[in-house]
C-alpha cells in the first residue's frame, strides 16, 4: 500500500454500514461518512490513496439535521455529508476490516 497523506483521514471520517449501504456494495459502490467541506476530487484522492483502488465517480449528499424528541426534549441531529463512491471493474473495498 502506499504512503497515505494524514489529511485523507480529515477527509474520509468513516463507512456508513447499513442495509442499503450492503446492498450498494454488490455494486461496486461504497457509502461513507465525509467532513462537510470535502469537494468531490478530495474524495476520490483519499480513497484511491488510502484503500489502493480506482474509483469511477463519485456522488455526494447533504443531510441536514432533524429536530427530535429525547426523553421529553427537544435536541437537534447534526448536520451530515455522505459520498457514494462507485468502483472501477474488479475493484473492492472491505469496510467491515478498518485500516
Amino acid at each position: 500500500m502506499t504512503t497515505s497523506d494524514p489529511r485523507h483521514y480529515d477527509v474520509i471520517l468513516s463507512p456508513v454500514i447499513t442495509e442499503k449501504a450492503t446492498n450498494a456494495s454488490e455494486h461496486s459502490k461504497v457509502i461513507f461518512r465525509v467532513a462537510m467541506t470535502a469537494t468531490k476530487p478530495q474524495i476520490k484522492e483519499a480513497v484511491e490513496k488510502l484503500f489502493d483502488v480506482k474509483v469511477r465517480s463519485v456522488n455526494t449528499l447533504r443531510r441536514r439535521g432533524k429536530w427530535k424528541l429525547f426523553k421529553g426534549r427537544r435536541g437537534q441531529q447534526s448536520d451530515s455529508k455522505r459520498a457514494i463512491v462507485t468502483l472501477e471493474e474488479g475493484q473492492r473495498i472491505d469496510v467491515t476490516t478498518g485500516l
